[in-house]
């Protein structure tokens, strides 16, 4: 059985890279969601004391927190735990709170932040995973075939 070669020819090398463009193309264009990568804007920091602290034994752990916005003290409940009685934290409050009951608040360091570099990134490392599939592929089919001897 004579060996089979994979000439490097325009269709071998231009099939696999438009077919990574493509996928690249996708990503981007379905957003910045397919990443993992939020853009939402929580709301303004703010100090927050916790009133009632949650252990982190539980997995829907919710802290009760007070802060204070345009002079007046509202309640917040927190999603996390592990704080002492009477920690301040930085709280993400949104922008329109409820004339009633507590508002719902995120820690500000989890929802504030520079996320710009994520997207690029994780476009990048899609261009590079695209790239190396498409080199293991050529690899794959470039070796020679061997015919097996007999023992």
């Amino acid at each position: 059985m004579p060996p089979r070669s994979l000439a490097l020819t325009w269709p071998t090398v231009a099939i696999p890279a438009a077919a990574g463009v493509l996928v690249v193309l996708l990503a981007w264009l379905a957003g910045p969601g397919l990443l993992g990568i939020g853009n939402d804007v929580l709301g303004a920091p703010v100090q927050a004391e916790v009133t009632k602290p949650a252990p982190c034994d539980r997995a829907d752990a919710k802290e009760t927190v007070k802060f204070t916005v345009g002079g007046k003290t509202h309640e917040g409940t927190l999603d996390g735990c592990g704080h002492g009685q009477g920690e301040r934290v930085e709280v993400a409050v949104p922008d329109v709170l409820p004339d009633q009951g507590p508002a719902v608040v995120h820690a500000a360091d989890t929802s504030m932040g520079a996320s710009d570099a994520r997207r690029p990134l994780g476009l990048a490392l899609l261009v590079f995973a695209c790239f190396s599939g498409g080199m293991f592929v050529y690899l794959w089919l470039s070796i020679p075939l061997r015919p097996r001897t007999a023992n």
